[in-house]
């Protein structure tokens, strides 16, 4: 798969930022395809705006990143999702998240069943599955799936947006879970999967669902990465820190990348790392491509 463009998707929210320093395009899901799209591959949005002035920014926005917008839905009568973000004093963003927006109303349209076979890769999260109807479009999405697709579970726990239903639905769906080392011991003790270290933890998750890859992130420390009969630990790369947003997803973005050429866990995690630190560098979630920085991670 390594050597063809892969289709990849981010399946869930699009919406604004609204930062200290002005708007800034978000949603994990847009902003790990948009990482993807600077790695080489085919990177879809699929969620849903408004039929508003902020959906129509939206849309051109994420054409003049050259991200394919064919699969975002219109909503005609929800509006289009915007984040309150404020960054802590070491960059660390907070987020308000406006409720009942477009990407809680996500459908499954005969489109989209015509995606999901053809994805390679599917990254997606609990937020938007926080409502009813959108849950029920990115499961059905998952299980429309092929079996050889990489499933990314980017477990991005905001608020009270979750429940151990939708977590361990999501782990039994997904063949990659992906997670912070403050969510780690959340998840586990909403699955009742008690442990007595991170190790630990990521391998009971691992065997508890069949997982190939768990995948722990610890912010500048670096990361952890489990599958069967072997780990790797990276220490992660010092950078002077812009802000937060989008970090994760450009680590995930790097193991996707890396997952479809079939690289060593030393080779992903030091990929991944390097990414997000790039990106945690700059201000927002999709900074303009550094040729030199992408160099380093394909």
């Amino acid at each position: 798969m390594a050597s063809r463009e892969a289709t990849i998707v981010g399946l869930g929210e699009v919406l604004w930022d609204m930062l200290p320093a002005g708007k800034q395009l978000g949603g994990a899901p847009a902003n790990f395809a948009y990482m993807c799209g600077l790695l080489g591959h085919g990177a879809i949005i699929a969620s849903a705006t408004g039929a508003d002035a902020l959906g129509s920014e939206l849309q051109n926005r994420l054409a003049e990143l050259n991200l394919d917008t064919s699969f975002v839905q219109v909503n005609e009568g929800h509006p289009t999702g915007i984040v309150n973000v404020v960054l802590d004093h070491a960059g660390q963003p907070e987020y308000e998240i406006e409720q009942n927006v477009a990407w809680d109303f996500l459908a499954w349209t005969p489109q989209w069943q015509q995606l999901a076979p053809r994805s390679d890769v599917i990254c997606f999260g609990t937020l938007a599955q926080r409502s009813a109807a959108s849950r029920t479009t990115i499961q059905s999405f998952l299980r429309a799936s092929r079996p050889d697709a990489v499933r990314i579970f980017d477990v991005n726990l905001r608020q009270h947006f979750f429940s151990a239903d939708v977590l361990a639905e999501s782990l039994r769906l997904a063949n990659v879970a992906k997670l912070n080392d403050s969510e780690l011991p959340v998840v586990t003790h909403h699955l009742g999967l008690p442990a007595s270290d991170q190790k630990s933890a990521a391998e009971r998750l691992r065997q508890t669902f069949g997982l190939d890859l768990v995948c722990v992130t610890r912010g500048s420390r670096g990361s952890l990465l489990v599958r069967e009969g072997e780990s790797d630990e990276h220490s992660g790369f010092a950078v002077p820190v812009r802000d937060l947003v989008g970090a994760g997803d450009a680590f995930t973005a790097a193991l996707a990348h890396h997952l479809l050429r079939g690289s060593s866990l030393a080779v992903m995690n030091e990929a991944a790392n390097r990414m997000g630190a790039w990106v945690a560098s700059q201000p927002g979630g999709t900074p303009r491509c550094d040729a030199g920085v992408i160099a380093q991670i394909v």
